[in-house]
């Protein structure tokens, strides 16, 4: 009773803005003082008490205490609370998760379109420069041609990777939204769903660029062919034109 007693003085004293420096030492003692009272009396309670249960952290937070405008008030550690406390922990872990799932993917978008970008770039070169290269200058085009070809096929495989992990974070994250919002965290619940439907976004858009660079791409193959059969046609008509004047100095 006499700590329970220094405990409601302590409250007083610093609830009426009356302590000063000095005093601040002695609340502290005291406060140390009213848990291991209640520690204590908890263990009297509950049975035989055991050398070193008094520091047990498990048995202290059983009766932790919090100081609150100069009051001292238990913490809340009820079966709601607790599974309210775990859902947060949960939306900040599928949070976490798929920030990083929607980087990697939006990453390997953007790679892939730049890569298919460059190719389209070295093969209108090409293609504008049929019949005019010398024959390092062409096999350097396709070698070039070659290369990014290649960088963007490795490029599509990544975002076929990351895009089956960013569809799990996304699943993953609209269940933790709603267990969050069953428990009653309701906050950590329209957090969770915000950065949801954010990355939903960012994907979206780096999706519409690499569908206009594949875009582009099928346009440049159609401009290759037309161009390669141009270019066939005008060497058989070269080639017919040799052998129509080969044929008349013979006559």
């Amino acid at each position: 009773m006499q700590a329970v007693r220094q405990c409601s003085a302590c409250a007083k004293r610093a609830a009426g803005g009356l302590v000063r420096n000095q005093e601040v030492s002695l609340l502290q003692r005291r406060g140390a003082a009213c848990i291991r009272y209640l520690s204590t009396s908890e263990k009297r309670r509950s049975g035989v008490q055991k050398p070193g249960e008094m520091t047990n952290p498990t048995h202290i937070s059983l009766a932790s205490l919090s100081v609150g405008h100069g009051l001292w008030q238990v913490e809340d550690l009820s079966h709601n609370s607790l599974i309210r406390r775990a859902a947060s922990v949960l939306t900040d872990s599928s949070s976490s998760f798929l920030s990083q799932a929607t980087l990697a993917l939006t990453d390997a978008l953007t790679d892939y379109s730049k890569a298919v970008h460059s190719r389209i770039i070295f093969q209108k070169r090409y293609l504008a420069s049929l019949g005019k290269m010398s024959p390092s200058e062409e096999e350097s085009l396709l070698r070039a041609i070659s290369g990014w070809r290649s960088e963007a096929a490795e490029r599509l495989n990544e975002c076929k990777h990351y895009d089956s992990t960013w569809i799990n974070a996304v699943n993953l994250s609209k269940m933790a939204a709603e267990a969050a919002y069953s428990s009653g965290a309701h906050q950590a619940s329209i957090l969770v769903q915000t950065n949801i439907q954010v990355a939903q976004s960012q994907v979206e858009e780096a999706r519409k660029l690499s569908a206009e660079a594949d875009k582009k791409l099928a346009e440049t193959k159609v401009e290759e062919i037309q161009r390669m059969a141009e270019y066939s046609a005008f060497l058989e008509g070269s080639e017919e034109h040799e052998v129509h004047e080969a044929y008349l100095r013979e006559d």
